[in-house]
């Protein structure tokens, strides 16, 4: 098995890689991992980590730039994919940050979030939401064998998921108000947070990716 964690530029690359790897101990899976910018290696590969960090545009260009558009778009259609923070929003129609088109695969926006938003306590919330915060499972998927209810996992995002369909959400945050920080439908699963900073529950988020068959 051939997994491609793609680099456009964009992302804390040498951490995914090296969560990944680490996964695959987990996961007692033979896999050749590979972090590539080359489009015939994401072509060949049997599955696919899509990550990304800055801004979206900035993101957007580097990907189209690259050439890597077209074989993550194959990706998209045929193969177990994970898509990570940037590498989640960028599935959408657009952005709010910087009107940016996506790719488009989820129907929805990705939107920032509202400024003068305060919490329980009367503190008023900073953006970016940055830090831990829980994980509510809304659905079952293969993913999330082995991760308890409202585990929590680590963010960093001042934009988030606005999708269409409610029926691609699989788990929820809040800051203050709910906002989906998991979606999947069919071989596509996406996560707000950062897996690779997020220790034991990326971990095992990625362990499932490497034995899931999509």
């Amino acid at each position: 098995m051939k997994v491609a964690i793609v680099d456009y530029g964009m992302g804390n690359l040498h951490s995914v890689l090296k969560s990944v790897q680490a996964a695959q101990k987990l996961a007692d899976v033979a896999a050749d991992i590979v972090l590539t910018d080359q489009p015939e290696e994401v072509f060949a590969a049997d599955k696919i980590v899509f990550p990304g960090q800055g801004a979206m545009p900035d993101c957007m260009g580097a990907l189209q730039k690259s050439g890597l558009g077209e074989a993550v778009a194959d990706g998209l259609k045929n193969k177990p994919f994970f898509g990570i923070c940037v590498g989640a929003q960028l599935l959408f129609d657009f952005s709010e940050e910087g009107d940016t088109p996506g790719l488009g695969w989820f129907a929805g926006k990705v939107k920032r979030f509202a400024a003068n938003q305060y919490d329980e306590y009367g503190d008023k919330l900073k953006v970016p939401h940055m830090g831990w915060n829980t994980v509510h499972q809304t659905q079952r998927h293969p993913l999330f064998e082995g991760i308890g209810q409202d585990l929590r996992f680590y963010f960093v995002h001042s934009y988030y998921f606005a999708p269409e369909d409610s029926r691609i959400v699989l788990a929820t945050s809040e800051y203050p108000s709910q906002f989906a920080c998991v979606v999947g439908r069919d071989n596509v699963f996406a996560t707000q947070f950062h897996t690779e900073k997020s220790h034991d529950g990326g971990l095992l988020l990625l362990r499932n990716f490497l034995r899931w068959n999509g």
